[in-house]
């Protein structure tokens, strides 16, 4: 545990953490894998409120275990359910010590085999005297998983809605269960039966009434031709067939009599068992923007209509519904749960809900007022293509029915007549939730009979056919206030004694509960982290920042904020303006005028402030995602420009959907990064023979050990690469110019993916450099460079003959091949290699040289050749027969 980092001159001596050793990708994923299908069941409390690229819990916490323990003195390791004793205290061994010797789990951490320290994974594993700051917190996975490690936890995010639900997260571990089922049952008592009453419908099967999971609406136009009332039927397909006889069929709206009818194919010409109507249920009436009217024929651009009639109407055509009576009478479950067409005592309930609706005055205030910002996001732009105004909405209340705006003022009101604070709040974050599934800007998966969330695509889009769910719930049903809850009651059992799922040999296995509570010491702020005001302070700063084109959750979250703001803004002054802040976030946002040249200025600044925050053995360990080599070139410059190292980087693998467009980023990484005092001059040249050797090392030794994808292994090079560079920053001088990070990453990318520039003379260096080098390696280090054996054999820079031999300067074939060019043609096809072997071959017998350095016009790359020959052999023949003393001072 004693080795150092940072031995340049200048720069002080640390102890390498764990992480900058080795981090295991491979356990990591294999877990990830599992976890991102099954959040609820992994870890609970991240399932409490939607956020959005919420990183996965065991990524920050593999990272949080690979960051914290570096002194094995201040580690302590708890078996899960043994009552909080130690390994030691319950241990078989007679001497009652533990098996698990920490010192030497965190000492054998390398590169080619990280999980020595993975057997601490499952256990709780305590640290002391360990402060933790996230300034992007975000969702708060970060500070979660490092409090369950006994670290003090310090957050900090712009964004009010992120703040809030970190909050509930950290709060989570101390609060009272019971206290909070007893709340739920006084709203329930309070509010439940004045809000299902108006999701009652008439059950098929009898004289009674069912429950209504979900009403069916269709936005409707008038045709702009013939002004016949044109309903915007995608399709008609209303769900699919789960039960008995209509398993594998569909449940479809025929467009004649309006019924709801089963099929065997969706896709193909049907008739109606009601009114005998041939149709094609996948032929509806709109596509690509338009309608088309089935009267006039009339094809018409959608948003254009909504604009000359001043919006849609809306009209409810069916139900998905759920029948408690017939369910306990024991009939078949095609009967209990269905679909069926929408009557005119349906539509009567819902006009019902809207005239209660449109009279309670005192409701009002339990709605939001505020009109919807415009931004990048709520207008067509690049970064979203949908317009929320061009389909008429201007208010946030436009994306509710008058039924659901009812319902859910009710609803919070009776939440904020709760008089605990801690367990109004939990109450409040189940509404907020809650809202994502209940609102009229989502749709029906029929394929999957399942409502959809209002985020699936992180946009706001405006479908044609809205899915109206039932607020509270009934015993069915996605996203229902009642289901929402049982998650947050979930999540606060989960804070208060957590486990852990892990991956043993393919098997799943999962730990009794731990005895510590997650967020026992916690601070949180609300603000731009930019003026976070800490000096010297924290032991690590472990985060998720930004990325320039980043979701922009300024915008997105509003959608929450603006109900949340009505309980909260009189308990935190964060919530009193009308929308979340926008200007100060740290993304480019074209809304704003903001662009990458401002992301990458300001998150210099925000690089500033962790650097100034660190104590100066510090680490900043982060996750990074981004598709292109400019963008890490702009995120190496901002860290560097401000006094980091990176040293090291890692793939990960994290929520495949981060982008509008949900698909997922090229490079999904962790970034280790310390402090560093200053750095040294480097020629250019010099530095690209580092990081070749550097990268052909790193692959090499991750391909012979480790069962990691190629691209894995190139995202690790590049860490290793930008190791070598971070020593350098400011003062790489190719053709005397410095170098930027930017053009310095775009060279490392093509040595990592094409070495286009890496040649005979790289690979006879790698070569001196191996122990006891064979033709095996002369295949190994030529693979990705434009050299080949052949190209080394022809000029004799190997030879079998007489077994392997390199041909060094004193080979006597080697010799004869470089006098055969120097007797040759003057010295014009003699390359740089060539010269210095002549010329050390010529020292070597006491024979001139002078002569032919004045004749060869020595330059950059022949200096810089003749001291990576000297450094790789110990040999400073090569530089003194230039006439140099000291090659390193060239260039500075």
């Amino acid at each position: 545990m004693s080795e150092q980092s940072g031995s340049s001159q200048g720069r002080q001596e640390r102890t390498e953490l764990p992480i900058e050793r080795g981090y295991p990708i491979e356990r990591v994923n294999e877990i990830a894998a599992k976890e991102g299908r099954a959040k609820m069941h992994y870890r609970p409390i991240y399932t409490m409120h939607k956020w959005w690229a919420r990183r996965l819990g065991c990524v920050f916490r593999a990272i949080s275990l690979y960051t914290l323990l570096d002194d094995p003195e201040k580690v302590s390791v708890f078996e899960p359910g043994h009552e909080g004793s130690t390994l030691a205290s319950y241990s078989d061994d007679a001497d009652g010590e533990s098996d698990i010797d920490v010192a030497s789990l965190l000492e054998r951490v390398d590169m080619t085999d990280p999980e020595s320290l993975w057997d601490l994974y499952p256990k709780d594993v305590r640290v002391e005297d360990k402060k933790v700051l996230d300034p992007f917190m975000g969702g708060g996975t970060s500070l979660v998983e490092a409090s369950r490690f006994g670290a003090e936890v310090v957050g900090n995010d712009l964004n009010p809605v992120a703040w809030f639900v970190t909050k509930k997260e950290l709060e989570a571990g101390q609060t009272d269960v019971e206290e909070l089922e007893e709340a739920f049952e006084r709203v329930k008592e309070d509010v439940a039966d004045e809000i299902t009453q108006y999701y009652k419908t008439p059950c098929p099967n009898g004289d009674h009434d069912a429950d209504v999971m979900y009403n069916f609406w269709v936005r409707e136009l008038d045709c702009v031709s013939c002004g016949h009332t044109v309903p915007l039927f995608k399709d008609y397909r209303v769900g699919k067939g789960r039960y008995g006889d209509n398993k594998g069929t569909y449940s479809v709206f025929c467009p004649s009599c309006e019924s709801v009818v089963n099929v065997e194919d969706w896709q193909s010409e049907s008739a109606c068992s009601e009114c005998g109507n041939s149709f094609e249920p996948s032929d509806g009436n709109v596509g690509r923007g338009n309608y088309h009217c089935t009267d006039c024929g009339q094809k018409y651009s959608v948003t254009d209509a909504v604009a000359e009639q001043d919006g849609y109407d809306l009209r409810l055509y069916a139900l998905e519904y759920y029948c408690g009576t017939c369910d306990e009478q024991g009939k078949e479950r095609a009967a209990v749960k269905g679909y069926k067409r929408a009557e005119k005592v349906d539509r009567d309930l819902a006009q019902e809900a809207q005239t209660e609706w449109e009279e309670a005055d005192e409701l009002k205030q339990f709605v939001p007022q505020s009109e919807i910002a415009r931004g990048a996001i709520t207008e067509s732009s690049s970064i979203s293509g949908n317009d929320l105004f061009q389909h008429g909405l201007e208010a946030w209340t436009d994306a509710y029915s008058p039924r659901q705006l009812l319902c859910l003022s009710k609803l919070l009101r009776s939440i904020s007549e709760v008089e605990n604070e801690n367990v109004r709040e939990y109450l409040l974050l189940a509404f907020s939730d809650m809202l994502r599934t209940n609102n009229m800007l989502i749709g029906y998966q029929q394929s999957a009979n399942k409502i959809n969330d209002i985020f699936q695509t992180n946009s706001f889009d405006v479908p044609q056919e809205a899915t109206e769910a039932n607020v509270w719930g009934t015993e069915y049903g996605m996203g229902t206030f009642q289901s929402i809850w049982d998650m947050v009651i979930s999540g606060v059992e989960y804070a208060s004694a957590p486990t852990e799922r892990w991956v043993d040999d393919g098997e799943k296995k999962e730990t009794p509960e731990f005895d510590k509570p997650i967020g026992e010491n916690f601070t949180l702020s609300q603000g731009d982290m930019r003026k976070l005001d800490y000096e010297d302070e924290f032991d690590a700063v472990i985060s998720d920042p930004p990325y320039y084109d980043n979701i922009i959750y300024s915008e997105v979250s509003d959608f929450f904020y603006v109900w949340l703001r009505l309980i909260l803004k009189d308990e935190y002054e964060w919530f009193e303006p009308d929308y979340t802040p926008r200007t100060e976030s740290i993304v480019s946002n074209p809304s704003e005028g903001k662009d990458v040249e401002d992301f990458e200025m300001e998150l210099r600044e925000g690089f500033e402030v962790v650097h100034e925050s660190l104590v100066d053995d510090g680490v900043l360990t982060f996750t990074y995602h981004h598709s292109d080599s400019e963008s890490w070139g702009e995120l190496l410059e901002s860290l560097c420009d401000v006094g980091f190292e990176v040293t090291a980087t890692y793939p990960i693998t994290a929520d495949l959907h981060k982008f509008i467009s949900g698909e997922a980023v090229s490079f999904d990484i962790v970034v280790v990064a310390r402090p560093i005092d200053d750095t040294e001059p480097a020629s250019w040249n010099s530095l690209r023979r580092d990081i070749y050797r550097t990268a052909r090392q790193t692959r090499q030794q991750l391909e012979e050990n480790r069962d990691l994808s190629r691209g894995d292994i190139g995202v690790m090079e590049m860490g290793a690469c930008f190791r070598e560079y971070s020593k350098h920053h400011g003062k790489v001088q190719r053709d005397g110019e410095i170098m930027s990070a930017k053009e310095v990453v775009q060279e490392i990318y093509g040595i990592i993916q094409e070495a286009s520039d890496i040649g005979v003379e790289d690979v006879f260096i790698d070569l001196l450099d191996t122990s006891n080098p064979s033709f095996d390696d002369v295949n190994k280090l030529c693979r990705g460079t434009n050299a080949s054996p052949d190209d080394l054999k022809v000029t004799c820079l190997y030879n079998q003959d007489d077994g392997f031999e390199l041909g060094t300067w004193d080979n006597e074939k080697r010799r004869a091949y470089i006098q055969e060019r120097v007797n040759g043609d003057g010295g014009e096809h003699l390359s740089n290699l060539d010269k210095l072997q002549f010329l050390r071959y010529r020292y070597e017998k006491g024979q001139a040289v002078q002569n032919y350095v004045e004749k060869w016009d020595v330059d950059d790359d022949l200096r810089e050749l003749a001291g990576r020959l000297a450094d790789v052999t110990g040999d400073d023949t090569y530089t003194r027969v230039l006439g140099d003393r000291d090659i390193t001072s060239y260039g500075e």
